[in-house]
């Protein structure tokens, strides 16, 4: 059996979370040679790959291209594989990919109803097309407004379908993303979810003040924090064509070195994984340089906040 290293640094208070970089006390890490790092999700007792597999990869991709893909990610120790239904024909193309390890992975779904009756038929489909019997963690998907809060968590919602399936052991975890503070702030407020999964990004942390009033509730209510778009640089620019990668809404990084980077920074905190972009192309460079993310360092501290606060953030949080 490979020796396995677990990790543990020192206890911090959750408002020193304002003051990039939080250390990494809530978070055990394993490492083995040659795969990427395991992290703890919250107070599941889960260990996910901090590089995190999102479904929209294999969106369009033929049968023989989506199980290589996945066969790459098993090889490089990723564990955990996230998917939606609104992301075109992923599921049907993940599914069959992953049967064969379906066993040994950590699979997280997602759905964009809001009502009951809506939440349990994309459920049941989810299922059908992932070839599984259940979900390791299934989300409300891209919670933006307050009125979203009060229709999945009010009567008929789909929090009914949500807590029914997890009886049922169609769920084991329930979680939510969110593209909004308010949103987030509001659902961790009204129900005590298992995990976030939340944009955690140099740029919108240091320009767009979006991600640290986040992040400290959530590490507050010992939640698994997952992290999006580690990899955005910005908004496009106007005029600029995005054909070369268009399954990205954002301008994505695209050098090693910033893409490095970009994960570093999220990593930085404790997120327990990051989920690449849905282009190919750049989640092979985030595979490539898994082995070198280690938390940044005083001077790297300083230059990455002014890179951000010259940068144009995804998201801005206007506090009162």
């Amino acid at each position: 059996m490979k020796r396995r290293d677990f990790i543990r640094t020192t206890a911090i208070a959750v408002p020193a979370l304002r003051l990039f970089p939080a250390d990494l006390s809530e978070i055990t890490r394993m490492s083995l040679p040659g795969k990427i790092e395991k992290r703890s999700l919250g107070r599941t007792g889960e260990m996910l790959s901090m590089i995190g597999f999102g479904g929209i990869l294999v969106k369009d991709a033929t049968t023989e291209d989506a199980s290589e893909l996945v066969n790459l990610a098993i090889k490089n120790g990723i564990n955990y594989f996230d998917v939606a239904p609104s992301y075109g024909d992923a599921e049907k193309k993940l599914g069959p990919a992953l049967e064969p390890y379906r066993k040994n992975i950590f699979l997280a779904c997602k759905t964009g109803e809001r009502r009951k009756t809506g939440a349990r038929a994309e459920l049941e489909q989810s299922l059908k097309n992932l070839r599984t019997d259940h979900f390791d963690l299934y989300q409300f998907h891209a919670v933006t407004t307050l009125e979203d809060v009060d229709t999945i968590l009010g009567k008929g919602g789909a929090m009914e379908t949500f807590l029914e399936a997890q009886k049922e052991g169609k769920i084991r975890f329930i979680g939510f993303s969110a593209h909004s503070v308010e949103a987030a702030m509001a659902l961790m407020d009204k129900f005590s979810f298992d995990t976030i999964l939340f944009p955690v990004n140099y740029t919108t942390w240091n320009a767009g003040n979006f991600g640290p009033q986040v992040l400290a509730k959530a590490l507050e209510k010992k939640m698994g924090i997952l992290a999006l778009k580690s990899m955005a640089k910005g908004p496009w620019p106007e005029g600029i064509s995005h054909s070369k990668y268009p399954k990205c809404w954002y301008e994505p990084l695209t050098e090693q070195d910033d893409i490095r980077m970009g994960l570093r920074f999220t990593l930085s905190h404790p997120v327990t994984a990051a989920i690449t972009p849905g282009e190919v192309e750049l989640f092979k460079i985030a595979l490539n340089v898994s082995d070198s993310l280690l938390p940044l360092k005083d001077d790297e501290i300083q230059l990455i906040k002014e890179k951000g606060l010259k940068g144009t953030p995804l998201f801005k949080y206007a506090s009162s």
